[in-house]
């Protein structure tokens, strides 16, 4: 068998209904197998980090592997921030490169490059990727595809990367028969199962946190059976807003660096905290971690590594979070819990003392408001996905996620120009159904010409431009630190009408400039010319619109800015 029809049919017996790709001479090989050979939908994007980036939300929609390929050189160095995306964000992917032919190839020779666009990939995607594999034999290519879907679902998922000489996809080679088999997870200790359960009873303020790692095991149905079972009160990442609903009566909110400020106040002051699936990094605690190391910590997470990294003092609990969860449930199936009704109460207080949509006073269109009012009229959309940058925190402070709705967003990376082509990553993982991509005028500049991939595959991608006409994020940034010099975010920078832009690609369009045109803008998105197409709506916000609450960095979490002063430049 030709080893590029290999490789597609591989694919497509693995599950794979997609692929993303900026077609290349090194890979012509694969797209002519995959178009000949399977009934996987090839998309062709306008740029090789776009694939990433629509591998990257495939990936986490699916849990299967999102699929980018890319060509030797340009287009393989592309890739490198999707792929970091899903290295840090724990998504499970797989990225091929085209290569070289094989005696095209400077090998140990002390120069820098023999054939066109030779470029070592390998080395360069090897810190962030779980593993990489250079084919040299075309005979290895089974066993080498076999490791890949393996090394990247199995424990903390993530991207590996296959770089295949354009020889070698044309070679033929011997297709060995199918014999994979996947080992039971061992159950975990019922002794380490009733000592948390001895400390949630003994608890007068304890907490749930729950990171992307519960979404990356596809963990959600089993949290919520051990929630309705401890009765937690629960705290999510960023990376984990859509893990619980926002009507569900034990979410408490999104804490971190712009956390919702009860929330903060909360994870602050609980005096036990089971975190599953976090790494609580400092995006999440602040930087002073000490101020964690007075309350019992249980840490779940299947990387040990991961534990008492930053916060010390936690109790060890290695394992998958669906493992965890339904061990706990089932276990303890006898054991009754009592919820710690001062402490929800207390909670209730606090989001009524500190309510999202009164931590700005905007000239204007009140993002968080926005938010909302987006929320309670977009319930047909399956998947909201967030940008990076101050819109990106008023999302996450302010989404009303469904229980069928997703949340998606660049965490560990933060890689601006995200959330356009994730959209239509998502909109493919999800059976073409509708996603709203929330994405600031910076962002949205940077992978643009996505509009068109959307266009073309008539994707129900609505659009919402929060336009502030700044970076506004790093524009605050220089408000505390620079004295309100803006350079490159304000001064020297500028932004379409990306109204008009839209219109240029085909696509209905509006703009809004007041709250009171709120209502029916959104209703217009989901109107019966609008429903099943894409659409951008503009929101006009003013540029000096901070995003609030942000921990005041060097102070605790529950020490929050516009109230508390930072004692330190940030540094990260």
């Amino acid at each position: 068998m030709k080893a590029s029809d290999f490789i597609a049919l591989f694919l497509e017996k693995k599950g794979i209904k997609h692929v993303f790709e900026l077609s290349g001479g090194m890979i012509t090989h694969l797209l002519d197998s995959l178009n000949q050979k399977t009934q996987i939908n090839i998309i062709t994007m306008h740029h090789e980090q776009s694939a990433a980036f629509a591998a990257d939300a495939y990936g986490r929609v699916t849990g299967l592997p999102g699929v980018a390929l890319a060509t030797s050189g340009p287009g393989a160095t592309n890739l490198l921030t999707g792929i970091g995306s899903c290295y840090f964000d724990s998504t499970p992917a797989i990225f091929i490169t085209g290569q070289v032919n094989r005696h095209e190839q400077k090998g140990d020779r002390n120069i820098r490059q023999l054939g066109f666009q030779e470029t070592d990939i390998i080395a360069m995607a090897k810190p962030i990727t779980k593993a990489c594999f250079k084919v040299d034999n075309e005979n290895d290519l089974p066993q080498i595809f076999e490791q890949a879907f393996s090394i990247a679902c199995d424990g903390r998922p993530g991207p590996v990367l296959i770089d295949i000489p354009m020889d070698v996809q044309r070679a033929n080679i011997a297709v060995p028969a199918d014999d994979t088999m996947v080992p039971a997870p061992a159950p975990l200790d019922k002794a380490v199962l009733l000592d948390i359960a001895g400390a949630i009873k003994d608890a007068k303020r304890p907490l749930l946190l729950v990171g992307r790692g519960v979404r990356a095991a596809f963990a959600t149905q089993a949290m919520m059976e051990f929630v309705d079972k401890t009765h937690l009160p629960v705290i999510t990442t960023l990376l984990a807003v859509d893990a619980i609903p926002f009507d569900n009566p034990y979410r408490v909110g999104f804490i971190g660096s712009y956390g919702n400020r009860w929330a903060n106040i909360a994870f602050g002051e609980c005096d036990l905290l089971i975190v599953v699936g976090s790494r609580l990094d400092i995006r999440q605690t602040g930087a002073d971690t000490k101020f964690f190391e007075d309350r019992t910590i249980y840490h779940v997470d299947c990387e040990a590594e991961e534990i008492n990294n930053r916060i010390r003092g936690c109790i060890p609990v290695i394992a998958d979070a669906k493992l965890f969860f339904e061990d706990f449930t089932n276990a303890l199936s006898d054991v009754e819990f009592v919820q710690p009704k001062a402490w929800v109460d207390y909670i209730q207080d606090l989001k009524e003392q500190w309510p999202d949509v009164k931590e700005l006073t905007p000239n204007g269109i009140n993002p968080n408001v926005f938010i909302h009012k987006l929320s309670q009229h977009s319930q047909a959309a399956k998947c909201y996905l967030a940008d990076v940058g101050s819109h990106q925190m008023w999302a996450a402070q302010s989404v009303e996620v469904g229980d069928d709705q997703l949340f998606l967003t660049s965490g560990g990376m933060g890689a601006m120009g995200y959330a356009l082509p994730a959209g239509i990553g998502a909109c493919f993982g999800l059976g073409v159904k509708p996603v709203i991509v929330i994405v600031g005028d910076g962002c949205m500049q940077i992978n643009i010409q996505e509009l068109q991939t959307i266009v073309r595959n008539k994707l129900p991608v609505k659009v919402i431009v929060m336009n502030n006409r700044n970076l506004g994020m790093i524009r605050q940034f220089q408000d505390s630190y620079f004295e309100s010099r803006y350079q490159s975010t304000y001064w020297g920078y500028t932004a379409p009408d990306f109204e008009k832009v839209a219109e240029a690609y085909g696509i209905n369009a509006a703009t809004i400039n007041t709250e009171d045109e709120i209502d029916s803008a959104v209703e217009w998105m989901w109107n019966s010319e609008n429903a099943d197409s894409p659409v951008l709506l503009q929101i006009m916000i003013d540029p000096h619109t901070n995003t609030y609450p942000k921990i005041a960095f060097g102070k605790p979490i529950t020490e929050m800015e516009p109230f508390a002063t930072p004692i330190e430049m940030e540094g990260t």
